[in-house]
């Protein structure tokens, strides 16, 4: 009786324990990825430059609520539509034009005045994620099915799971934006300006090619 009671408190530990576990997982997962340079996080930089950090938190929350929309799209493409990776990966050379014809505008950057800032309206920053192959792939891949481990453990676990990874994100994110603001003097010098928006021109540039490369590599080795 006492060995059948001790296995049962032994069973509802690990229980806890693996719940728990996937909790902490989904906040870690998302503050990974708020602080991985990425599209947003240069944007984020750019429009700090261009204004203040209030005028970045728009793009920093756009861009949650549009990768947002992808986790939710990702639950129902992998428990309804059936969707493979093949059709993420092909959407990345989609991603990598948008990126390109974003480092365009802020390579052309000289100076920061009306004429010469770059506008990141809510449809390009919307397009620019959505674009974002990896993304997708990264939540079907990642995210999703550890949201769906967790939805066997409690209701509305894939949701929580969801939402714990976001508010992660949204805290690292903002954590660097303010970190990046604190020398915005500094980096606001006009002999800086042409630099700095090149440096992020290139840095859109390499997310282009590396989504571009890394798409060409996975229908190459299929």
């Amino acid at each position: 009786m006492a060995t059948a009671f001790s296995l049962f408190i032994l069973r509802r530990q690990r229980y806890h324990w693996g719940m728990t576990e996937q909790i902490i997982s989904a906040f870690v997962l998302g503050l990974v990825g708020g602080i991985i340079p990425g599209p947003v996080l240069t944007a984020t930089f750019t429009e700090i430059l261009q204004s203040n950090i209030f005028k970045s938190l728009r793009i920093i929350l756009w861009a949650m609520l549009t990768e947002t929309i992808v986790a939710l799209v990702s639950l129902m493409a992998l428990s309804s539509f059936n969707l493979t990776e093949d059709f993420f990966r092909a959407l990345s050379f989609i991603g990598a034009g948008i990126l390109l014809w974003i480092s365009l505008s802020l390579w052309r950057v000289q100076r920061i005045d009306a004429g010469q800032r770059v506008h990141f309206s809510l449809g390009k920053i919307s397009a620019m994620i959505l674009a974002n192959g990896m993304l997708w792939t990264y939540w079907i891949t990642v995210c999703v099915p550890k949201a769906i481990l967790l939805n066997e453990q409690i209701r509305f676990g894939q949701y929580v799971f969801l939402i714990l990874v976001e508010v992660g994100w949204l805290f690292s994110t903002v954590a660097v934006a303010l970190a990046f603001s604190s020398f915005r003097k500094l980096l606001s010098h006009p002999k800086f300006i042409p630099v700095l928006f090149r440096l992020f021109a290139a840095t859109f540039v390499y997310f282009a090619l590396k989504m571009t490369y890394d798409s060409i590599v996975f229908f190459a080795t299929k």
